[in-house]
């Protein structure tokens, strides 16, 4: 673990260790992804100088990112990490927030990351139909 990421990760460690690091990288990554959608998406509504998302917006984002990198294999890798359900997203954007790797609107609350979607119909669905 380099330098930089073992002095996050201990940050990270002090508020919650209920997630591996992968997790924190993976809604990182997938926080990028989604916010870049969106800025691709004239209709969004996002721009540079507003790049801000809601708890849904980023479930979502976190969902398609996580298709795309692992296809069939999204939901296992998921759960590899300790991700089941939305609301875990919200637990791990939020710990980011406390330690101050993302930012968050005095709107923005945990409750939005609650049931934003099914993980059996948003992972496991979609592909025996496609």
């Amino acid at each position: 673990m380099s330098p930089e990421i073992a002095l996050v990760w201990d940050r990270i460690s002090e508020c919650t260790t209920r997630f591996p690091p992968s997790a924190y990288v993976f809604v990182q990554e997938g926080l990028r992804h989604t916010v870049q959608r969106l800025l691709d998406d004239e209709d969004s509504g996002l721009t540079l100088d507003n790049r801000h998302i809601s708890g849904a917006q980023l479930c979502l984002g976190l969902r398609d990112y996580a298709l795309h990198e692992y296809g069939h294999l999204a939901r296992t890798v998921l759960e590899g990490l300790g991700i089941r359900r939305t609301e875990d997203f919200g637990r791990i954007v939020f710990t980011l927030v406390e330690v101050g790797l993302m930012r968050k609107t005095d709107d923005d609350r945990a409750e939005d990351f609650q049931c934003v979607f099914d993980f059996d119909e948003a992972f496991v669905s979609p592909l025996i139909a496609g």
